[in-house]
């Protein structure tokens, strides 16, 4: 996958919650989000 340049719409992801539902990053199109990821944080998502 490509790296997104600024500026750009990221990719879309589906992810799991912890209420055992799926969020969609499109879902939250025009809302400010930060996406962090924790390699090795020894969690399930």
């Amino acid at each position: 996958m490509a790296t997104p340049r600024i500026g750009e719409h990221a990719p879309d992801l589906d992810l799991p919650t912890h209420i055992d539902t799926r969020l969609r990053l499109s879902d939250l199109r025009g809302h400010n989000v930060v996406i962090a990821f924790f390699p090795l944080a020894w969690t399930p998502v």
